[in-house]
């Protein structure tokens, strides 16, 4: 465990390079990349880092395992009291519990490790005059005294949230000892429990359950179980081959962590057979050499909050106490898990970035199809502008009927009008292209995503406007040519507006506007007034088509999916592993 500041320098970037890795879109495998990344970021801030900065830590041993195990009673028993609250209600643990020596207790109440939780424990309080041997659980190398009324007693809570000491915390609320604490929605918290009955150099932390009904606790759980010096799994012998934990014994092993399985409540009759079955399965599975305890069923078992004999528990109590007391094996164990942790990296990392890479993937195949539908509609309207397509329909009736039966504002507004609706029915197609394209690809799924315009009106009253603005340029560049011509003979800049917007729309149809606008004003000034409108014209339809798929695209952009977290990735795990080799 002699860390060089550089290996601890290439994991901390190598750790802010994970806790920046987003999986926002939903791609088949982004709930696995999500729980991946969380559990790396988890064994990162919570056991490799803190365990290589303070390698003379005590050893953390979390107790874990499914409901209903009997994980309380079994740290209960550990400890020589009742520190975890035990029953038959699922589910029991609610409010993780770390128990250590006093002289250990400077290391935990700060944030050392699991730096997400709040601190919370009881002090220490004396018995009552006359309080029975036995009568009442010892805390701390005392006994503890009465509880109080209700659910809280008046024994006050001391909370630490941040890196501070016992002495400069402040108290909350009263609480029974074994009592849930009450916490703020999304709050997690720990619980540190004191007692002389362990040795120094050792925690044992009661976690929740692994299955439990509620998720706010298998989640806890899975993070305490990252924080561990020591996984100690438990199960009993009605519940050895489910699923879930050995999901976890697996994990263990892919970690190389240092594992200690505990099957539990197992009736006497059985035993024997029971405990040869859970063996074959464990050496099945590559866990031979795993170390296995057995606790008989007993009546404390049952869920009464009891303690198991200290014969029951003694072989499992030692082998604990034999880590935390031996040098050489205490060593063992913490250098086992953290170069599992580190060894499992290698693995680790590149899938996460390979996550990574298809969710950038997935975000260039969205963009791309928004992109490639908007260019196909420019290209259309273009063509659809040259061969004159935007006189048609009323705004055609309207310049055949000019100037006899329609002024020149009427056909300017039909003109103008047309002009919008093309625009509009563009951006229309180019959605429609987009949702096809979209329709087989499961990241067009997120949050946020759409592929038209939630609110179609707002695009026709966007393009609208645009349309105007363009009719407000062209009449100024009217306004501006007519003032350079003999006012006798100038003609009304409206009629100049109306021909030139005209002959840009009308192509071929409309080549009489043209020509009726240079004997107006000049051949001169109506090539000038073609060449600047042509311009305006290309700019605004550019601009309204540009603007509508940067709306289609924002959604997504806001996402902020980019393929710099998969390069750092892998970069900071070479930084890492060069770092190993040269340590």
């Amino acid at each position: 465990m002699d860390v060089r500041p550089q290996l601890l320098e290439a994991l901390c970037e190598l750790r802010d390079r994970v806790a920046a890795v987003r999986f926002p879109l939903p791609l088949p495998g982004a709930p696995r990349a999500r729980a991946n990344r969380d559990e790396l970021l988890a064994q990162l801030d919570d056991y490799l880092v803190p365990r290589l900065r303070a390698p003379e830590a005590p050893l953390l041993a979390v107790v874990g395992g499914s409901t209903g195990a009997g994980k309380s009673t079994l740290v209960n028993s550990l400890v020589g009291r009742r520190v975890s609250e035990a029953g038959v209600l699922r589910p029991t643990t609610r409010t993780p519990v770390l128990v250590c020596h006093p002289d250990d207790h400077h290391w935990f109440s700060s944030l050392r490790v699991l730096p997400e939780l709040t601190r919370v424990w009881v002090p220490q309080q004396e018995a009552p005059a006359g309080a029975e041997q036995g009568g009442a659980p010892e805390r701390g190398g005392g006994v503890f005294g009465e509880r109080g009324p209700g659910r809280f007693g008046n024994s006050p809570v001391v909370s630490a949230t941040g890196h501070a000491s016992a002495e400069g915390l402040t108290g909350l609320v009263g609480l029974d000892p074994c009592a849930e604490v009450p916490t703020a929605e999304g709050e997690y918290v720990l619980r540190i429990e004191t007692a002389t009955t362990l040795p120094r150099g050792l925690a044992l932390l009661d976690a929740p359950d692994i299955d439990s009904l509620v998720a706010h606790n298998r989640v806890l759980a899975a993070e305490l179980l990252c924080a561990a010096d020591i996984w100690v799994m438990v199960t009993t012998a009605a519940r050895y081959a489910d699923a879930v934990p050995w999901h976890l014994l697996r994990s263990a092993k892919e970690h190389d962590a240092t594992l200690v399985t505990v099957l539990d409540r197992v009736p006497h009759q059985v035993l024997t057979e029971v405990s040869g079955q859970y063996g074959a399965l464990l050496d099945r599975a590559g866990l031979a050499g795993v170390p296995r305890f057995t606790v008989p069923e007993l009546p404390e078992s049952a869920g009464g909050g009891g303690l198991l004999p200290a014969t029951a528990v003694a072989p499992l109590r030692g082998w604990l106490a034999a880590r935390a007391q031996d040098t050489e094996a205490r060593q063992r164990a913490a250098v086992r898990t953290a170069q599992g942790v580190l060894a499992s990296l290698a693995s680790r990392m590149p899938e996460l970035a390979g996550s990574v890479a298809a969710q950038y993937a997935a975000a260039l195949r969205l963009t791309a199809a928004v992109e490639d539908a908007y260019v196909r509609e420019l290209g259309r309207v273009r063509e659809r502008l040259e061969a004159g397509g935007v006189l048609a329909g009323g705004a055609l009736q309207r310049w055949r009927s000019y100037p006899v039966d329609c002024g020149a504002g009427e056909l300017l507004d039909a003109v103008v009008e047309s002009l919008g609706t093309l625009l509009v029915c563009a951006v229309t197609a180019a959605d429609e292209q987009i949702a096809a394209a979209w329709q087989d690809e499961p990241a067009a799924g997120a949050a946020g995503l759409s592929t038209r315009d939630p609110d179609p009106e707002s695009a026709e009253h966007r393009i609208g406007l645009a349309v105007r603005r363009w009719r407000r340029v062209i009449e100024e560049y009217a306004e501006e040519e007519v003032r350079l011509l003999d006012k006798g003979t100038a003609p009304d800049a409206e009629t100049v507006a109306a021909l030139l917007a005209t002959g840009l729309l009308g192509g071929r149809r409309a080549r009489a506007a043209g020509e009726t606008l240079a004997e107006r004003i000049g051949a001169l000034g109506a090539l000038r007034l073609r060449d600047r409108g042509t311009t305006l014209l290309a700019t605004y339809v550019d601009k309204v088509l540009h603007a509508e798929r940067e709306r289609r695209l924002a959604p997504l952009d806001a996402l902020d999916v980019r393929p710099e977290p998969q390069a750092g990735l892998i970069a900071a795990l070479s930084v890492l592993q060069k770092e190993r080799r040269s340590a």
